[in-house]
């Protein structure tokens, strides 16, 4: 039967009939469909249609005879064409595909990939590697050529190009070059130059400096940029050579944290994962070494996430030698969980050459099931941990493992798919990228604190993203505005009844692990000495403890609640904060929200939700929120457009988790809160389809076997280590067999049952996919000439009705309020002026069966209704998602149901035998979004690389003891030399040891008294405020304008401007000149600054010298406590320069206080 792509039959929306072509959904998450009902109607003849343009059949619809074979073409454009032209299919093909081929050679995307819509993918047909997929023209550069940091083509290439000698550019506080949608300007932040293992003196001064791309060659063999392994040479890592010596230590340290941070890491706290692997073989002491290397390791990579990490860098993270063992370890923990060297970054291979002739065995192989953003993400994972350990394979006469993705659709991305609009106007966005819609993930959640996106989109692609702003505005129902302050209090009441219902949630125990000392991490010091048992010996000594967010929790802090701070408009999301008002009575929060109490009710009452929750075996966070509603309407006047305002905030939850709040477990709905990034949120102009696009290509091209569909797996359940093959078996008959298999096909595939596993999977993990939820969420694009709403507004929002017209009733309200519940502007990353509706719990559901004509109707009234009496046109094009039709996804993300157990996102994650597991439903900390698909794929990679080669191996001892002070070794050319040298060294090695302890010392001292009474009150400014200079600034334009006249009128012209040493004496004249009433203003503010500089000095005086009492009280118990040891050093006897309140200047020890920032 032949297949014809049922997005080829959409005719123009101005011929009056609408359809839908095969599209995706929104925020993360996505779906495809087609315009069923519409494409039965304009059709006779059996043919099966691909909804969607996967490539596969789906239920036969009426045709004519003269439709022919069309061949699956998967995002092909939704252009739009007169319906008498379909008779004549083959004119159809011929125009369109030259009309899309002159398109694309225009904005530079013509080449082999799918989402052009220009070639065919048969099935299992893999496309060619060296065809281009970037949105623009991309520069022709030879080998050893530089790249122009102006260009932005070379930008979004970033490392794919191969170049022996990249420019390069890092990012001071792990933020990246990026681009301000708001003016089109590119920009980068403050920046510097990762420093090499030597640092030269123009990488020094490039510290801080404005970005400026340096012509800088890498060390040899360490940052390669071409294929093959790498050169055998012996490279000694020398102590804190990648210590910056420029940098003060407290700097290098803030850098360091910040990394951490930036890397979902406590620069204090061992990760569970560290602390299990080093728990044996170091000391307390040594967890603050590990943790300083550590935090030093990130920093290479954050500040510069184009250029890999090297061993020899991570080493030059250790202050003394014996610490490299301990370097190494970090440095392999930190590449294997893929918080260095992930992404879209050339890595160095380090396997060395061996012939198919030679290589014992065959060659392994990985296959990944799905290139969306968990398969590609695991597959590039795996590519670089291949090369980066190659010679882990080699060594024993293996070749490197391959890796090979099966996809069922003809385009990489699964749920993040931007379809590209059916009209392109060239020049709407910046270097031809392409007008499109987001079918699916749409919202960065923010860069900061963690994004794994941050170092890919920001740091290595590049792209252009635009910046949101939560400036919503809410219309109500007859299309009136929503007054802000009734809109806040409502919010208010909303967010106290979610904050009561959070008292349910169920808390998971925290994870064991050990804290660093604070003090000498944020100082940039290891400790003075490190001896000492093993941590594993000494677990009861108090110096371990459990940690329940080492990223935002207090290390020792067990009695502070944290409840949900409300939702973010812009993604539905719940926040973390400290504190709770849960237990205050409910009457007497709300009188203080601004809320009135209906007469005889009293501050007293409050709501009562135990006697409801206890009478349920599976209670809803749904269910308990409506219970607290109905509640405080006996204690409220609340009217139905309060209703229809909560509701409205129901929909905005039930649109972040794609499920009606009825179906959300209430003790692990938000399980994982307090994971969110911080920073704005954004999207990616010209499509998020760019991010997988760029993972699939960069730096050198994935294998992904394109028009698959997996039918069965046959795994090996007992298979942990070698063990046996497993065996892909595909739709069509194809086979392949792998040692490794990764799952990262959506839940909504699993629970469907479309994949048959063999044998089938046991009760623990399909009991999880059983209980998790997984949602649907569904968008409606609409697209226009000209834009009638306001285009400043990222977004805006509409009330919805109940069924029964001003009902009281909160049930009413349930199935219409997401329906058209919120709007998108997508003016500035489409081109085009664009809105995008979202349809959120039941409506998505209702979208599923809806034609699009209604829907197109029942939109297009609700927006007249909202900005009459402007006219609101149809619109020139419309894409509507179904995703819970698309067989590949079955809706769009996971959620917590009610039944759904605190562990299940964890079991989904654990592997069974040979068999993998990845994908949004599997990673429990970042559930229903793009980059906890991608840090599942990271974690897939990790698990498989430790089943192949073992763990790693922590050599015993890791620290070796030393006696005496490391020496720098020296050529020797006679006897008398070097006896001479040896005492030289001997003299110069005491010196710094004695050194060396007197700075620890004074920096005990310096902590013990930052610690019990905060730093030095700082001495107040200058206190003179010339009353002149006040005068000055309010009549300076006014004087200089008369002076720009007189000089006009003296020169006769007018291009002649007076010099601001002539306004000044003008000004000078005219202050002179001011009557006593015009002066005074301006005296009485000098007198009251003056009086005021008075009282802040005095204060000051009387402060410090409490201060330094007490400084001096801590010194003197300090040192009895901790008197120096005989031989140590020498007690300094005066005081620092942080106990004297002076700057740079003035001070003389090499301590903490020297090395700070602080200025009189």
């Amino acid at each position: 039967m032949p297949t014809t792509l049922i997005s080829d039959m959409i005719p123009d929306i101005q011929t009056s009939t609408i359809g839908n072509g095969d599209i995706s959904l929104d925020n993360n998450h996505s779906f495809f469909d087609n315009a069923y009902e519409q494409a039965s109607a304009r059709t006779s003849t059996d043919t099966a249609f691909d909804f969607g343009g996967d490539g596969t059949q789906d239920d036969p619809l009426p045709s004519t005879d003269k439709v022919g074979s069309y061949q699956s073409r998967d995002d092909s454009s939704l252009s739009s064409f007169d319906f008498n032209e379909f008779n004549d299919i083959s004119k159809f093909k011929t125009r369109m595909s030259q009309q899309e081929a002159d398109d694309a050679r225009g904005n530079g995307s013509l080449g082999v990939t799918e989402d052009t819509g220009l070639s065919s993918v048969s099935s299992g047909q893999p496309l060619d590697e060296k065809e281009n997929f970037y949105d623009f023209p991309l520069p022709k550069l030879e080998t050893g050529q530089r790249v122009d940091s102006n260009d932005t083509g070379s930008q979004k290439l970033g490392s794919a190009i191969e170049v022996a000698s990249p420019a390069i550019a890092s990012f001071e506080s792990s933020t990246y070059g990026g681009r301000d949608a708001q003016d089109d300007v590119f920009y980068t932040p403050k920046t510097s130059i990762r420093e090499p293992s030597e640092a030269t003196p123009e990488r020094k001064a490039s510290i801080g400096l404005k970005p400026v791309l340096n012509t800088f060659t890498p060390p040899c063999d360490l940052h390669r940029t071409t294929q093959g392994p790498a050169k055998k040479r012996k490279i000694d890592p020398r102590p804190k050579s990648s210590i910056p010596s420029a940098l003060c230590p407290e700097e290098y340290a803030r850098q360091g944290k910040l990394a951490a941070y930036s890397s979902r890491l406590s620069p204090y706290v061992l990760h569970p994962a560290e602390y299990s692997l080093l728990r044996g073989h170091i000391t307390q002491a040594q967890v603050t070494t590990y943790l300083n290397i550590r935090n030093g390791i990130l920093r290479l990579w954050t500040r510069n996430p184009m250029v890999s990490v090297t061993r020899q860098e991570a080493a030059g993270c250790a202050r003394e030698s014996r610490y490299f063992l301990l370097a190494d370890i970090a440095y392999e923990w930190l590449l294997r969980q893929g918080y260095i060297n992930f992404g879209c970054v050339e890595v160095p291979i380090t396997a060395g050459p061996i012939s198919r002739a030679k290589a014992k065995g065959r060659r392994k192989t990985v296959v990944i099931i799905g290139a969306g953003m968990a398969g590609l993400g695991c597959a590039r994972q795996l590519e670089g941990l291949f090369a980066q350990l190659g010679d882990r394979w080699t060594q024993d006469g293996e070749r490197r493992p391959r890796v090979v993705i099966l996809e069922g659709r003809s385009r990489v991305g699964g749920r993040v798919y931007s379809h590209p609009l059916r009209t392109q106007v060239p020049g709407s966005l910046p270097n031809g990228l392409r007008n499109t819609a987001e079918m699916g993930a749409m919202i960065i959640t923010g860069f900061e604190h963690g994004n794994p996106l941050n170092a890919i989109i920001r740091g290595q692609l590049a792209l252009h993203y635009h910046r949101m702003k939560d400036d919503s505005r809410l219309y109500d129902v007859d299309g009136s505005k929503v007054k802000r302050r009734r809109d806040a209090l409502v919010e208010k009441l909303y967010n106290d009844i979610l904050e009561r219902v959070s008292v349910y949630r169920t808390n998971a125990p925290p994870p064991q692990t050990a804290e660093g000392d604070k003090r000498p991490i944020d100082w940039g010091r290891d400790p003075t000495s490190d001896s000492g048992k093993p941590m594993s010996s000494v677990e009861d000594t108090g110096g371990f403890i459990a940690v329940l967010d080492p990223l935002k929790v207090p290390a020792k802090s067990n009695t502070v609640k944290h409840i949900p701070a409300g939702l973010d408009k812009l993604t539905g999301k719940a926040h973390l904060v400290t504190g709770s008002t849960s237990n205050a009575p409910a009457a007497q929060v709300a009188e203080a929200m601004g809320w009135k109490l209906k007469q005889n009710i009293t501050q007293a009452h409050s709501v009562a939700l135990d006697s409801f929750v206890q009478a349920c075996d599976h209670p809803t966070l749904g269910g308990t929120m409506d219970e607290a509603i109905r509640q405080y309407q006996e204690v409220l006047n609340v009217t139905s457009q309060d209703l229809r305002l909560l509701n409205w905030h129901h929909a905005n939850f039930e649109y972040a988790n794609a499920a009606l709040v009825g179906e959300l477990s209430l003790g692990s709905w938000d399980q994982d809160i307090g994971n969110e990034f911080e920073g704005e949120h954004c999207e990616i102009i010209g499509g998020y389809t760019q991010v997988p696009r760029g993972l699939w290509q960069c730096p050198t091209a994935l294998d992904v076997r394109f028009g698959l569909t997996v039918q069965s797996v046959h795994y090996d359940p007992g298979s942990i280590g070698p063990g046996g093959p497993a065996t892909v078996v595909c739709d069509d008959g194809e086979q392949f067999e792998a040692d490794r298999v990764v799952i990262t096909t959506p839940l909504g595939v699993l629970k469907e049952g479309s994949i048959r596993f063999e044998p089938p999977l046991p009760d623990w993990k399909s009991g999880a996919i059983e209980r998790l939820g997984f949602g649907l969420l569904n968008k409606i694009v609409l697209v226009y000439e000209k834009p009638f709403w306001e285009e400043h507004r990222d977004m805006f929002g509409l009330l919805n009705e109940p069924e029964l017209l001003d009902s009281l009733n909160q049930k009413d309200y349930a199935s219409k309020r997401g329906r058209y519940y919120l709007f998108w502007n997508c003016m500035k990353i489409s081109g085009r002026p664009m809105l995008i509706a979202l349809m959120a719990g039941n409506a998505a559901y209702q979208t599923e069966d809806s034609d699009t004509n209604s829907l197109i109707k029942e939109v297009t009234n609700r927006l007249a209704r909202t900005f009459a009496p402007m006219k609101v046109p149809a619109p020139a094009e419309v894409i509507v998602t179904r995703w819970k039709r698309d067989p590949f996804a079955r809706g769009t993300y996971s959620y917590m149901g009610p039944k759904a157990r605190p562990g299940d996102y964890d079991t989904m994650a654990l592997p069974l035998g040979n068999l993998h597991f990845a994908g949004e439903a599997t990673c429990g900390t970042h559930p229903a979004t793009v980059h906890g698909a991608y840090l599942s794929g990271l974690r897939a990679a990790s698990e498989i690389v430790e089943q192949m080669i073992g763990p790693i191996h922590v050599p015993t001892p890791l620290v070796p003891v030393t006696t005496r002070a490391e020496t720098v070794p020296n050529t020797p050319t006679s006897s008398v030399g070097n006896k001479n040298r040896s005492e030289s060294t001997a003299r110069l090695s005491s010196r710094d040891n004695r050194q060396t302890q007197n700075e620890d010392y004074e920096a005990s001292i310096i902590g013990a008294i930052l610690s019990e009474i905060g730093e030095r009150p700082i001495k107040p400014g200058r206190s003179g405020i010339n009353p002149f200079l006040l005068y000055q600034k309010d009549h300076w334009f006014i004087c200089k304008a008369q002076c720009d006249a007189a000089r006009k009128e003296q020169s006769g012209n007018g291009g002649l401007k007076p010099s601001k040493e002539q306004v000044r004496v003008a000004l000078g004249q005219m202050w002179h000149n001011a009557d006593s009433e015009t002066k005074r203003p301006y005296l009485e503010q000098s007198t009251r600054a003056r009086e005021l500089a008075d009282v802040l000095r005095a204060e000051y005086e009387k402060n410090v010298a409490v201060w330094d009492r007490e400084a001096a009280r801590i010194r003197r118990e300090h040192k009895a406590q901790h008197p120096l040891q005989p031989g140590e050093g020498e007690v300094f006897a005066g005081k620092t320069a942080i106990e004297y309140g002076h700057g740079r200047r003035h001070r003389n020890i090499s301590s903490y206080a020297e090395d700070s920032d602080d200025a009189d």
